[in-house]
């Protein structure tokens, strides 16, 4: 049966879609166009030329990747890029390039190693490591110290150190991916003749299950046995699932008396993992256990500034603070936002600025949308007062400046999810202090003036109608 442009893209969209963020997916995959399928060769469209070249420098060796499971060994991707988009009359104006053939799609790791394609074949599963996950772009701070020290310490020694396992645990975007593979990454690069194998622990059901259905135990077995460095990502998926938990215990055993590096990772730590059985869990305990928390300022305005200087682009002092005092849920979020803004920025053909960063903002984050932002907090509380959003953010003591900003700075605290440390920045660079002052100001008010009462009462109103 021949294959279909759309039907072959479709498949490519949905293998993408398991690898990268969301925010990834919609902002560089979604506008692709696929345009035609000839001769091995799928041609898709973007929308620039700053999109081909993005494409090209992040997400290549996926693309190549997800070309080869659907169109085999001579699969190759062709760009039309959109030069002029013509208008309702002359077709947009493109130029093709054609991508370089890839000579071998095994990985590094199955040429070092020779591992068998046949072992591919049975578990339908690619050992590629992302290479951008690296030690060099993983940002060190308070959050991720010791996580990060230990990785590169297991990088330098696996199986030797004490960390053996090393299980890496924090909430969602917080870096425990990028963590383990710059752990894989590192050793491949310096330690050859090593075999790392990189597997979330939902595909390594996958795989059990499906060397049951094959009868293949064995040789699943055999093969995570034969491995040095084990890298089993987000473990807390093993739950309830007893036969994976058993097959990956004895695999587990096996590794660690040989003195293998066993790497994992989770959403909590081994104490609050639940539906895993307990030998299991006194096992994740014997080496070490490190967190990853929020990043704090510091850390947000190096990722940013990290994240510019490679992809060489500059933005300015305020713009950058604004997106790490407005971003500091987690680090996918924020390289997210960034993503966008610098796609913002070249669809539209206009510098990166304070007021783009805003607009950019008001279409990933919920709370900046569709609920009530500091921003609209300072432009109620200004309009009712008869003043000016400035004055909310100057330094002068008025009286009757000082009530409103302190009003303003309650209700963001009310309304919002932005941390203290966030609402200060937002009225003129203010400390957390500040901020506590300003709400415990407003709850004593509150409670013995009437006519101040009343005033909240009133702006609270207008603040729920912004906000149902």
């Amino acid at each position: 049966m021949s294959l279909d442009h759309q039907q072959v893209w479709g498949n490519c969209l949905k293998m993408i879609k398991d690898v990268v963020g969301d925010q990834a997916f919609n902002t560089w995959f979604d506008p692709i166009i696929p345009l035609k399928l000839e001769d091995d060769i799928l041609t898709i469209q973007v929308p620039s030329q700053f999109f081909y070249e993005w494409l090209e420098e992040h997400y290549v060796h996926i693309l190549r990747d997800v070309i080869y499971q659907e169109l085999g060994n001579d699969g190759k991707l062709e760009y039309s890029i959109v030069i002029d988009r013509g208008n309702s009359e002359f077709k947009p104006y493109t130029i093709n390039i054609p991508t370089s053939k890839r000579r071998d799609f095994k990985s590094k790791q199955d040429e070092q190693n020779g591992n068998s394609n046949d072992i591919r074949d049975i578990f339908k599963y690619d050992f590629q490591l992302n290479r951008n996950y690296t030690f060099e772009t993983f940002i060190e701070g308070d959050c991720n110290r010791l996580a990060r020290s230990a990785g590169y310490a297991v990088a330098q020694r696996p199986g030797i150190t004490s960390f053996n396992p090393l299980m890496v645990y924090g909430g969602v975007g917080l870096g425990k991916t990028h963590l383990a593979q710059a752990i894989g990454n590192d050793i491949i690069q310096n330690i050859p003749g090593k075999s790392v194998i990189y597997v979330p622990a939902e595909k390594f059901t996958q795989q059990f299950i499906e060397s049951v259905k094959i009868n293949k135990i064995q040789e699943f077995q055999n093969f995570y046995n034969k491995i040095d460095i084990l890298i089993l990502d987000d473990v807390q998926f093993l739950s309830g699932r007893e036969k994976t938990q058993e097959i990956f215990f004895h695999i587990f055993n096996h590794l660690h008396q040989l003195g293998k590096q066993i790497i994992m990772t989770s959403d909590c730590p081994p104490k609050d993992l639940k539906g895993l059985e307990e030998r299991l869990l006194s096992r994740f305990k014997w080496g070490l256990t490190a967190d990853l928390q929020q990043p704090d300022f510091e850390t947000r305005i190096a990722i940013i500034q990290k994240k510019m200087q490679a992809d060489g682009i500059n933005i300015p002092e305020n713009v950058l603070e604004y997106l790490a005092y407005s971003v500091d849920t987690n680090i996918r979020e924020l390289e997210g936002v960034l993503i966008s803004l610098i796609a913002h920025g070249s669809l539209m053909k206009r510098d990166i600025d304070l007021e783009l960063a805003k607009q950019t903002l008001k279409t990933i984050i919920h709370d900046i949308d569709t609920e009530v932002s500091i921003d609209y907090i300072q432009k109620t509380i200004a309009e009712y007062f008869h003043l000016k959003i400035e004055d909310l953010k100057d330094k002068t003591r008025k009286k009757e400046v000082v009530i409103a900003r302190q009003l303003a700075m309650y209700f963001s605290k009310e309304y919002t999810n932005h941390s203290l440390k966030s609402i200060g920045y937002h009225f003129g660079g203010r400390d957390h202090s500040t901020v506590i002052h300003a709400v415990q100001t407003v709850n004593d008010m509150y409670d013995v003036d009437n006519r101040f009462r009343s005033s909240v009462d009133e702006l609270k109103k207008k603040l729920k109608m912004k906000s149902v």
